[in-house]
């Protein structure tokens, strides 16, 4: 048996059914038994290595930078998170994640810091306001930098009002970097140029900070720069897209486009347990000079085209089998698992599937007082290739032991088509998180 935020699962090896057609995943140990669910933080660079961050949950523990090489098949430890931060003898609340990708942009690699110890207040996980005796409360999240040939850290800036950073992007033609602060939703625009931080003021009602059922929203996980206009672009709960100026620093409401779609589902954005109506991952496509994002909650892929505030559902893009039970996936934030490929025309999407025992779905709760998954299912990874309009689910992954990747919100592309991602993994009754690679579904 295994609980998953409240909810007691069965947990067998997978059927002969679930065999047929699976993908095989390869797991290491990065040697950071502490190690927390991740989200975002993993990404190929053009030295065809994958570099990962790896989260802490603990108040004396940081989360720490990591890096896999293929050519050895090894990991290295590259640093501590709150030591690249200065903040090592601060006694402060530490630096426990990394929520972002990162961005590589003249041979170096640009990500942000976020808190990883939480203290639970009414039910919900928050940013702490009582810290542990003999700790002082976070500092704030920062911008940081890592040089891939001479492998020396820089920290850039500080976050305002001691908030993480729970999505970021960056404009690398223009070396501009773009977040949304946690928990209260600040959007911040730094520079790297001037060396410059702006913040331009909270974005949906009191973020993650609010008050269920008030002034509480669930953040935009991904922002979107179209490269040809330097213009940002981000979601809320509500189903509203703004856009973010950077000459003229304005926030502005695209007022003939939204995401409040039918076949997105029906939500009300005051109230925790989903991301409303925000898109979970985008990324622009530049032959069409379009975004592909996709709504996490339904698993809908769309096409966004800032230009002309079009808007358009392509497909569903979730498991055969989730579209074949008619039902949202468990998870119920969506996956965070969306990247395209190398080739520049193939959608990678890692997203959930049901798990069936004795010929019956596993369900999982009705509603959940915190974090985002209802019940345990199968990990699967879909492909779509953008030009061919061609869907493929190469169906669920497993180690080699039979067990199945959970909580797995990241992923990246390895110059050979292996697909990486971050997952919970469990050895000698110890659970951590760590490195999985899943072989090349192509191959």
């Amino acid at each position: 048996m295994s609980n998953i935020d409240g909810a007691e699962q069965i947990i067998d090896l997978p059927s002969s059914t679930e065999l047929q057609g699976y993908l095989k995943a390869k797991t290491y140990n990065s040697g950071f038994p502490q190690a927390h669910d991740t989200y975002n933080a993993l990404s190929a660079a053009s030295d065809g290595r994958i570099y990962y961050v790896l989260s802490s949950d603990q108040i004396a523990v940081g989360g720490k930078m990591y890096v896999y090489d293929p050519a050895t098949d090894t990991t290295e430890l590259l640093a501590d998170l709150t030591e690249i931060c200065g903040e090592e003898k601060l006694n402060c609340i530490p630096q426990g994640k990394s929520h972002t990708r990162f961005y590589e942009c003249n041979g170096k690699l640009y990500f942000s810091t976020h808190v990883g110890f939480y203290e639970l207040i009414d039910g919900m996980d928050r940013l702490p306001v009582n810290p542990p005796a003999g700790y002082g409360l976070y500092p704030g999240g920062h911008i940081l930098s890592y040089d891939l040939k001479t492998k020396k850290f820089e920290d850039l800036a500080l976050l305002p009002h001691g908030e993480g950073m729970v999505s970021m992007t960056m404009d690398c033609e223009r070396a501009h970097i773009y977040g949304i602060t946690w928990p209260k939703g600040n959007f911040v625009h730094y520079d790297v140029h001037k060396n410059t931080l702006h913040d331009m003021g909270q974005i949906s009602a009191n973020g993650e900070g609010g008050t269920p059922g008030s002034d509480f929203r669930s953040l935009c996980r991904s922002l979107l720069v179209d490269p040809n206009t330097g213009i940002v672009y981000f979601s809320t709960s509500e189903g509203d897209i703004f856009s973010y100026h950077p000459n003229q620093q304005e926030i502005v409401k695209l007022e003939d486009v939204n995401l409040r779609l039918d076949y997105f589902g029906k939500y009300d954005p005051t109230r925790p347990g989903s991301m409303g109506y925000n898109w979970r991952k985008i990324f622009w496509y530049k032959p069409e000079n379009a975004a592909y994002g996709v709504h996490g909650n339904s698993g809908y892929l769309f096409r966004f085209q800032p230009g002309s505030s079009s808007l358009e559902i392509v497909r569903r893009i979730t498991s055969e089998l989730s579209m074949k039970s008619g039902l949202f996936d468990q998870f119920s934030y969506g996956y965070l698992g969306f990247q395209l490929g190398h080739d520049n025309e193939t959608i990678y999407y890692l997203t959930g599937g049901p798990i069936y025992v004795n010929g019956k779905r596993v369900a999982g709760v009705e509603s959940i007082a915190k974090g985002a998954a209802r019940g345990l299912e199968n990990l699967h990874l879909i492909t779509y290739n953008i030009p061919e309009k061609k869907y493929k689910d190469h169906g669920p992954i497993f180690y080699l032991n039979g067990d199945r990747p959970t909580y797995v919100n990241s992923i990246a592309i390895g110059l050979d088509g292996a697909v990486y991602s971050l997952a919970r993994i469990t050895e000698n009754e110890h659970t951590r998180t760590d490195l999985i690679k899943i072989e090349n579904p192509f191959s």
